[in-house]
C-alpha cells in the first residue's frame, strides 16, 4: 500500500509515518498542509491519503476541501481524513461525494493502532468508515432520537456499526454474534426505519444518515 500524509503537527506527521513504514506500508509523501496533497494524487497516485481536517492557513477546513478536490479528480485514492473535533457536516459531505473509499476519523483513534490501521485498510478496499462519535452526532436530535426509539438496544448497536460502514461480517467479529443474528438484526433495523437494502456498503451508509437527518417522524 502507498500513502500521502498531510497534517500540520510535525510529531504526529512523523509518528504515523514511522508506524507505517514498521507495517511495510510505502509514504509516498508527508506534507505540513494541505495545498500540495491533490498534485500528489495525481502524480503518485497513493492508495490512500490521511489527512487533518484542520490545517493551515486557516485551521478551519482546508482538509476537506482538499478532499472533496481528490474525490473529484476520480482516481481510486481512498481519503482518511483525521480530526480532533466531530464535525458531522464535513463527515457528511466527505461520505455523499465519495466515489472511492473513505474514512473519517477522530485523532484520538490513531492512539489505538490497530484500529486505526484496520480503518485505513478498510477505505483502501473502498469502504466507508465513520467514527462512532461521529455517527452519534447523527442521533443526538429530538427528531432522531424518536426515529431510533423503535429499535431494541442491540438493534442500536448494529445500526451504529452499519453507519460506520462495517458489513455483516464486520458486525459479526465486532459484537460477537453469529451472523444469522446479525442478518434478523438489518432486517428488522431497515424495516422500521423504512431503509432500502440496497446490500452496498456505501449506499447502506448514506440511507441511515440520510433517514437519521431527515426523518420528521415514523408513521404508525
Amino acid at each position: 500500500m502507498r500513502v500521502a500524509i498531510a497534517e500540520d503537527s510535525a510529531l504526529l506527521r512523523a509518528g504515523v509515518a514511522r508506524l507505517l513504514e514498521d507495517e511495510g506500508i510505502e509514504v509516498v509523501a508527508s506534507l505540513s498542509d494541505a495545498t500540495g496533497i491533490v498534485d500528489v494524487v495525481r502524480t503518485a497516485r497513493p492508495h490512500v491519503v490521511i489527512m487533518d481536517v484542520r490545517m493551515p492557513p486557516t485551521f478551519t477546513n482546508e482538509g476537506i476541501l482538499a478532499a472533496l478536490e481528490i474525490q473529484r479528480l476520480g482516481t481510486d485514492t481512498a481519503v482518511l481524513l483525521l480530526s480532533q473535533y466531530v464535525e458531522a457536516t464535513y463527515a457528511e459531505e466527505l461520505v455523499r461525494n465519495a466515489s472511492a473509499g473513505t474514512g473519517y476519523l477522530l485523532k484520538q483513534r490513531v492512539g489505538d493502532f490497530e484500529e486505526f490501521l484496520s480503518a485505513l485498510h478498510r477505505v483502501r478496499r473502498g469502504e466507508t468508515v465513520l467514527d462512532s462519535d461521529v455517527f452519534k452526532q447523527f442521533v443526538g436530535s429530538p427528531r432522531e432520537k424518536r426515529a431510533t426509539e423503535v429499535l431494541t438496544p442491540r438493534e442500536r448497536q448494529v445500526l451504529e456499526l452499519m453507519a460506520t460502514g462495517l458489513t455483516n461480517g464486520g458486525i459479526v467479529k465486532r459484537l460477537g454474534i453469529s451472523e444469522r443474528a446479525v442478518e434478523k438484526h438489518v432486517t428488522s433495523i431497515l424495516g422500521k426505519l423504512r431503509i432500502p437494502n440496497t446490500g452496498e456498503n456505501h449506499r447502506r451508509v448514506l440511507a441511515v444518515l440520510d433517514y437519521l437527518r431527515g426523518v420528521e417522524r415514523l408513521k404508525d
